[in-house]
């Protein structure tokens, strides 16, 4: 495992979608994925080809970029709490509405964001034979034929996961609300990263879990499981010591509103 975590580092790299050209690039990919790939929006409600919606103005987001060619391998956004109202809902309590359990009291909220918006572009998904899923599958771990870089790019999904601790590190994040595929939690699972269903699945742009995680205890439980992984993700520790709490304080930075244009 560690030789794959160094092998990760030499092809790819987590950077932040933090101005205007890194936003456009997380939304054009998204448009990609979303409108012309999976057609899960309307294309022609984004003329600009950058997908968005009300979330963004709330939200932080990243890129993974792959090293050598400059491509956008993947991106991930992380939606945070209304610091003005954190009762306002998240994605998921919007689309699941009343039904959905509410995992935390009101107050804890400002350390809540939602991981939304986690795919891996066209180019990437090709090499995993797997054109229908907006984040990939790990077909290509177990190909000894293939060459070393393919054999990564199952493991751009953890490089996503990185992007969102560092996010959540950043913003004081602690608890992750999500709406996941079920494929991609069980491969998320297999490196000690579990989350806990919150209701049964939802029809939403197919099946889909509604499900709530701990940040501590997810890195926790990794650190032990998959220690080399943890390091990855969590920047040696840098980012989140193994066995203490997460980020003390909520927002320590505010989060920048996508600038670049607007969709529709």
């Amino acid at each position: 495992m560690d030789a794959m975590v160094e092998s990760f580092n030499e092809y790819f790299e987590v950077v932040p979608a933090d101005d205007e050209a890194g936003i456009r690039q997380a939304l054009h990919l998204r448009y990609q994925v979303y409108c012309l790939e999976t057609g899960f929006e309307p294309k022609e409600a984004f003329r600009e080809g950058l997908e968005r919606d009300e979330f963004d103005v709330r939200a932080v987001h990243s890129l993974l970029i792959h090293k050598s060619s400059g491509l956008v391998a993947g991106t991930v956004r992380l939606v945070l709490p209304d610091p003005a109202c954190p009762g306002t809902p998240f994605p998921v309590e919007k689309h699941c509405g009343e039904g959905l359990p509410r995992p935390l009291p009101e107050a804890e909220r400002r350390w809540m964001a939602e991981i939304s918006r986690f795919c891996v572009s066209r180019e990437f998904k090709r090499r995993l034979a797997e054109p229908n899923t907006q984040w990939g599958a790990p077909t290509l771990a177990a190909n000894a034929s293939a060459g070393p870089e393919r054999r990564l790019i199952p493991h751009i999904t953890v490089g996503l996961f990185a992007a969102i601790v560092r996010m959540s590190a950043t913003h004081g994040v602690r608890y992750w609300y999500a709406v996941m595929e079920p494929s991609l939690l069980r491969f998320l699972n297999r490196f000690g990263i579990a989350f806990q269903a919150l209701g049964p699945p939802v029809s939403y742009r197919g099946w889909r879990q509604p499900c709530f995680a701990v940040a501590d205890e997810v890195l926790g439980a990794m650190a032990k499981e998959s220690p080399a992984v943890w390091r990855l993700i969590t920047e040696k520790g840098t980012l989140w010591p193994a066995g203490q709490p997460g980020p003390a304080q909520p927002f320590a930075a505010e989060p920048r509103p996508p600038r670049a244009g607007r969709g529709g």
